[in-house]
């Protein structure tokens, strides 16, 4: 049985904007910093339930994409860290929290938010073809990660060998975010509110600034 969600649209774009500008500022100042690193796994958490409970009609199929698509981004970042065959040779730091296996538990939180994000985005675009809303969702997403990845590396988010970003992990990301986007398709969601369309804006905004600082 399909049911409403249980945050409106407009609460959820006020606590998304309001927590990524207090968290900004927070990793701005030196001061406060270190404590708000801290708290980045459970900005993430709390990003995560915002994201769902303002889902236009939660249910089975809508939980089921959530797991799904938290449990692909995890072993993406298994296969990765341990195999080498995606992204790149990284290593996870500590600002993400909790790891199990050398992964952060987060990490899947994140795929998911930058998936719907995306997905929903494409979709409030109203492009008609599945596979250039999937193509355009990718690249939109490629672009947020060369804003993520200074960011990363100076925050003890990751690390890459020699410091230095592979082209691989560019394209492992349009890739593996591709296939995610592709399975986004396949569930058909009803038109969405703008609220994964903001946090993909909101999320360019905060990196961007942190990058020029």
């Amino acid at each position: 049985m399909e049911r409403p969600p249980r945050l409106s649209a407009k609460a959820a774009k006020i606590i998304i904007v309001l927590f990524h500008t207090v968290g900004l500022i927070g990793m701005l100042i030196p001061a406060t910093q270190a404590l708000f690193l801290k708290i980045v796994p459970f900005h993430l958490l709390l990003m995560l339930l915002v994201v769902f409970f303002s889902h236009k009609y939660i249910d089975e199929r809508f939980v089921g994409f959530v797991i799904l698509i938290y449990l692909s981004g995890f072993l993406a970042e298994w296969i990765g860290v341990h195999k080498g065959w995606l992204f790149g040779d990284y290593v996870y730091g500590k600002t993400l929290g909790t790891s199990v296996l050398d992964i952060p538990l987060t990490i899947g939180i994140n795929w998911f938010l930058l998936i719907y994000s995306a997905g929903v985005t494409m979709q409030r675009l109203r492009i008609k073809s599945g596979w250039a809303r999937i193509i355009l969702g990718a690249l939109v997403l490629v672009l947020l990660d060369m804003q993520i990845e200074p960011v990363a590396v100076r925050f003890d988010y990751w690390h890459w060998a020699d410091s230095i970003v592979p082209i691989k992990n560019y394209v492992c990301w349009f890739l593996v975010s591709g296939l995610m986007l592709w399975v986004f398709e396949q569930f058909k969601f009803r038109k969405q509110s703008w609220v994964g369309p903001i946090l993909l804006g909101v999320q360019f905004v905060f990196f961007g600034v942190l990058n020029l600082v």
